[in-house]
């Protein structure tokens, strides 16, 4: 008896939790798949915060950020009391909120459409055509949209004219009206693809029992879609939205740059990257441009955390 009592009192009895550095060298070779991107993260995001003191000076290439003299928030002053602050954060947030708005469900969209194909070899094809793009550089897709918004042989020009829907080709990209339209579709078109990629493999990991217990039950293909593939897949989507949320001030740099810069166009193209690359930097204004740059991922982390307390409530968040 006395046996076995010592041998429950051990059994019982907590295990000595071990130190850190244990259980570093336990997963060893785990770390160390994992070191690399926080170097790269550390290197690449942490060391370079220092600079944002910069944007509290008024800093001087010869001088450098130690001799530089302090001015507290005039840049910030500098930046609210511009007569385009209002319009520039007009065109991020509209630019943005458009790309949220279309942007973000396409790709889900297309995720449920192609889950619905039976046919393997069109389904891949699909996916091949519409992944193409994303590899593609602003450059060459600006090119592309410049060919079909054209005046002179423009592909879109030339169709609106056979169909008798205009008498005369028009210039769309010398025209503020159309450029949020454009700028919103080619995105859309560059993206759609290669985002859908994780809903796939979302959708790919649902329990296929599920589809056939609905089935059984006389569900239609479109009510499991609502009723199983989509609630399913909806915290990969909540997350994705609190990260879209969290980038709205951050509406794009090279489709602006390379489609909007033009001066007829820059009431409706000029947000805050774009501002901040021709006013700040190109103008040799570091201080004005780093300060802009803080005020904006400022917002950007209220936003998130706006965010993630909202999602929070549904039971899906990032912390």
């Amino acid at each position: 008896m006395q046996e076995k009592s010592e041998i429950t009192i051990e059994r019982i009895r907590p295990k000595k939790k071990r130190n850190i550095f244990y259980r570093y060298f336990k997963q060893f070779d785990l770390q160390m798949m994992v070191i690399p991107g926080l170097l790269f993260i550390f290197i690449f995001n942490y060391i370079p915060m220092y600079g944002v003191l910069m944007s509290f000076q008024d800093y001087n290439i010869f001088d450098g950020m130690r001799n530089s003299p302090w001015v507290g928030f005039k840049h910030f002053e500098m930046f609210f009391n511009d007569p385009r602050f209002m319009e520039i954060m007009r065109n991020t947030i509209v630019i943005s909120g458009l790309k949220i708005l279309i942007c973000f469900p396409a790709p889900i969209i297309l995720a449920l459409m192609l889950n619905e194909v039976k046919n393997m070899a069109f389904k891949r094809s699909v996916q091949t055509i519409t992944y193409l793009p994303h590899f593609l550089s602003w450059v060459i897709v600006a090119g592309f949209a410049m060919s079909i918004l054209a005046t002179d042989n423009g592909s879109l020009n030339i169709a609106l004219e056979k169909a008798g829907l205009i008498d005369e080709p028009i210039n769309f990209l010398a025209i503020p009206q159309y450029f949020w339209t454009i700028i919103v579709t080619t995105n859309l078109w560059k993206s759609i693809g290669f985002a859908s990629i994780v809903y796939i493999a979302a959708i790919a990991g649902v329990d296929q029992q599920l589809y056939e217990a609905a089935a059984l039950d006389g569900a239609s293909r479109f009510k499991q879609m609502f009723l199983i593939t989509i609630p399913s897949i909806m915290p990969i989507i909540v997350i994705f939205f609190i990260l879209e949320v969290g980038n709205l001030l951050n509406a794009g740099f090279e489709d602006l740059l390379i489609l909007g810069d033009d001066a007829i166009l820059r009431s409706v193209s000029d947000v805050l990257d774009t501002y901040v690359y021709r006013v700040g930097i190109g103008s040799g204004r570091y201080s004005y441009a780093t300060a802009i740059g803080l005020f904006k991922a400022v917002i950007s982390v209220g936003l998130l955390t706006l965010a993630n307390y909202l999602a929070r409530k549904t039971g899906n968040s990032l912390w």
